[in-house]
């Protein structure tokens, strides 16, 4: 059984990314701003992921950012797992404004994150992205404790957790084919 550190990366700041027409993937690119570098610093410092054998990024800027702040607090070496991105909101990767982005959010919510009967809409459904997240974990199931970086509805999959705020950690303990985590508040 694996001790998972599930850590959600630091505020960023989209405006630069926005301001340049990167849409889509585009917002992928957004870095961590002044206020998200300092949660990562503050939760790099955590005693708890001292214990840990491996940070675990999703590719996105802000979450390599934070790892590679935690990474240098815990002297981790720092490895990109792909399937640990956050929800896709358009499959096709047609949105073009921020907007747009909200509405294919606000869709996801009304309908609870699965499609109608017979319908595949635009966004990547709940139980896709529960069973993508399930891959990563049992992935590194086999290490003793491991810190995850990721976003916030990407990490809750695993947990069913209902919000995670900016360079929050839940703990939780993981087993390979296990449904979901088993986690804690300390």
């Amino acid at each position: 059984m694996a001790l998972f550190y599930l850590i959600r990366h630091g505020e960023a700041v989209y405006d630069h990314m926005l301001g340049n027409g990167f849409w889509g993937f585009g917002r992928d690119f957004a870095p961590l701003s002044e206020k998200g570098r300092e949660q990562a610093e503050i939760t790099a410092k955590d005693t708890r992921l001292k214990n840990a054998q491996i940070i675990v990024s999703s590719p996105y800027t802000r979450a390599l950012q934070t790892a590679q702040i935690i990474s240098v607090e815990t002297g981790l070496r720092v490895e990109v797992d792909i399937d640990l991105h956050e929800w896709i909101p358009d499959q096709e990767n047609r949105y073009e404004t921020s907007q747009e982005s909200f509405e294919l959010a606000h869709e996801f919510t009304k309908f609870r994150g699965e499609y109608p009967p017979g319908e595949k809409l635009r966004w990547e459904s709940l139980a896709s992205m529960r069973q993508r997240m399930r891959r990563v974990a049992d992935k590194y199931s086999g290490y003793d404790s491991v810190i995850f970086v990721s976003h916030g509805m990407a990490l809750r999959c695993l947990t069913y957790i209902e919000k995670m705020h900016p360079a929050e950690i839940i703990e939780c303990t993981y087993e390979k084919g296990q449904a979901d985590c088993v986690y804690s508040f300390t």
